[in-house]
Formats: structure tokens, sequence, C-alpha cells
């Protein structure tokens, strides 16, 4: 048992726990897909190389959520004989939780696209709603283990903002909805959000651990990045299986929650510029376009395409290239948000 809450503290038992489980369920769980016929349906106005792709199993998301919920599982255990039953056994078993409702909602979305055939899915106001019910849900979590903590840390300085709670709530419903779906929109290319999100979780795996000693998150974001590295065997180009809005919708929220846990849901711009600018990409060119359609009668465009990935697509970047450096942009960065601890 010593040497299990060794591992545990240096957050390799989880990471190792959630890999193995993540990488061993590919060999059974992607044929599996393939049988069923839940392969993904290529929407005609993304780029036309991406056509090759359509058939591709979906909903991959479920093997590293199956992974992670192993770790989470086993670690709680562990925490739990150790005699931490109403500390970091809950943080990190609360933070799972939330998450997989997030997650059954991007499952409801793949079902309807795939089974269905409905490639639209959940509108987009039935997704707003139900993210936004389980945003409260988790917030209502919080107040009932006392947990509902509204200092906020400041990037670069040694302040520390107590919100009132007036005010606190409706920003951290604001922070969850907003990541989530904008991992959502990062999930377009083989690996990219799979692999920035292995950057996000490894920077809060270090911070949880070497700063504040969380061993709660520590477990949580360990067993995500172990997560990742065990979907990227088979999510790495060209993609075995693709994670479907079953995992983004699973990663935004584990992305969102550990950042709020730590009091750093300001840092999450900084690690998760790459997230934003995605998000803030289709902004840009929903709202330019419509203004020029209203002013000059036909619309234009800023991008070639979004969400940005695609304009670096369409300017001829390998999916590859663009992989490898929005993810070292987000390492870059993560290791600016450290400094700025």
């Amino acid at each position: 048992m010593e040497i299990l809450q060794g591992l545990l503290k240096t957050s390799l038992l989880p990471l190792i726990i959630a890999f193995a489980a993540t990488a061993l369920m590919g060999p059974v769980f992607i044929p599996w897909l393939h049988k069923l016929k839940f392969g993904q349906e290529i929407r005609e106005e993304g780029p036309t190389w991406h056509q090759k792709k359509s058939g591709t199993p979906t909903m991959g998301g479920i093997m590293f959520i199956f992974g992670i919920g192993i770790a989470v599982t086993v670690c709680a255990v562990i925490l739990a004989a150790a005699g931490n039953l109403n500390g970091d056994t809950a943080k990190c078993i609360v933070l799972f939780a939330v998450a997989l409702m997030f997650g059954a909602v991007g499952f409801i979305d793949d079902y309807i696209k795939v089974v269905k055939k409905r490639n639209l899915g959940l509108s987009a106001k039935q997704k707003f709603l139900l993210q936004l019910f389980f945003a409260v849900i988790y917030v209502i979590a919080l107040k009932c283990m006392g947990r509902l903590d509204t200092e906020i840390l400041i990037p670069f300085t040694a302040w520390s903002w107590v919100m009132p709670v007036w005010l606190y709530v409706p920003f951290i419903l604001f922070v969850v909805v907003g990541v989530v779906n904008a991992v959502n929109l990062t999930d377009g290319l083989d690996g990219l959000a799979a692999s920035i999100t292995a950057a996000v979780a490894l920077f809060f795996c270090a911070v949880s651990f070497v700063i504040f000693n969380a061993i709660g998150d520590t477990v949580f974001a360990a067993a995500l990045l172990g997560g990742m590295l065990g979907f990227l065997v088979y999510n790495h180009y060209p993609a075995k299986v693709f994670m479907g809005d079953t995992g983004s919708l699973f990663l935004g929220a584990c992305v969102a929650l550990m950042g709020i846990d730590l009091k750093m849901p300001v840092f999450l711009i900084i690690v998760g510029f790459v997230y934003f600018f995605e998000t803030l990409s289709v902004i840009m060119q929903t709202t330019y376009f419509k203004y020029t359609r209203k002013k000059y009668g036909e619309g234009r465009r800023i991008f070639k395409m979004t969400p940005i990935h695609h304009h670096f697509e369409m300017c001829g970047w390998k999916e590859k290239k663009i992989v490898a450096v929005f993810t070292a942009v987000t390492a870059l960065l993560c290791i600016l948000a450290w400094l700025g601890l």
C-alpha cells in the first residue's frame, strides 16, 4: 500500500492506469464501432480532402473516459484506505462525475448523428441548456461540499481577487460552458484536441502537485494526461478513431473544472489560448460575414475557413504540421503561465 501511495502522490499511478486502460481498449472497441457502423459523417462545407475520413469510427471518447474513470476509481480507493475520505477522494470523484455529465451530452449528440443519421445532432439551444444545467449542478456540488471558494488568482501578480458570490457563480457558469464549447470546436483534425489537452493536463498536474500539493487535482490531471496519451495511439494522423462530441465535451469540462478548482480560471486564457482562438476565429468570421452581407450585399470572410485550423489547412499546411505547431504553442504558453504563478 505504501508503494501505491507513493506512486499516487507522484501522479505516476493514475497516469499509467489511464494510459493502459485506454490503449488496451482500442483493439476491442474500435472494431466494435466498425461493426456497428458508427462512422463519422463529414460535413460538405469542410475541406474537400476530409471526405476520405468519412466512415472513420467516432464516439472514441468513450475509450479515454473509461480509462480515466478506472484510474480515478483506483486512486480514490487508495486515498480512502489512507483515511482521506472527504478531501482528495471526494474531489477527484466529483471532478470526474461532473465531466462525465458533459460527456453524456456529447454522447447523446453523437448518437443522434450516427444512429439517427441527423448530421447536426442536438440543436445549439439544446446543447447550451444541458451544459448550463450541468454547470449549475457543479456549483451546487461545490456549495454542498463547502468548497465554493470565490478566490481567483491573478496571473503575473501576487494578488488574488475574492469575488462576491453573486458575481462568482455566473462567472463560473460562463467559464465552464465557454471552455467546453471551445474545446469542442478545436476537435477538427486528427490528434489536435487530444494533443493540446495533453499539454494542458500536464500543466495542471505539475501545478497541483508542486505548487498546491493538491493530491485530488493531481490524480485527476494525471489520469487525464494518461487518457490522452493512450487515445493518441489511435487518434494521431491518420486517425483510426475520432473522439466525437462524447470526448470533446468531456475534455472541455475537465479543463474548465481543473482551472476552477485550483482557483485559476483566468489562467485558462493563457494555457487554453488555442481553444479560445479557435472560438474567436468563428465569432470573427460569422460577425464580419453578416456585417459585410448587410452593408455590401454579399458576405466576406476574414479567414479562408473556420475554425482557424481549417484556415491553415486551406493555406497548404498539413494536418501533422498544424497539430505540432498548435501543441508547441500550447506548451510554451503553459510555461508562461507557470512563470505567472
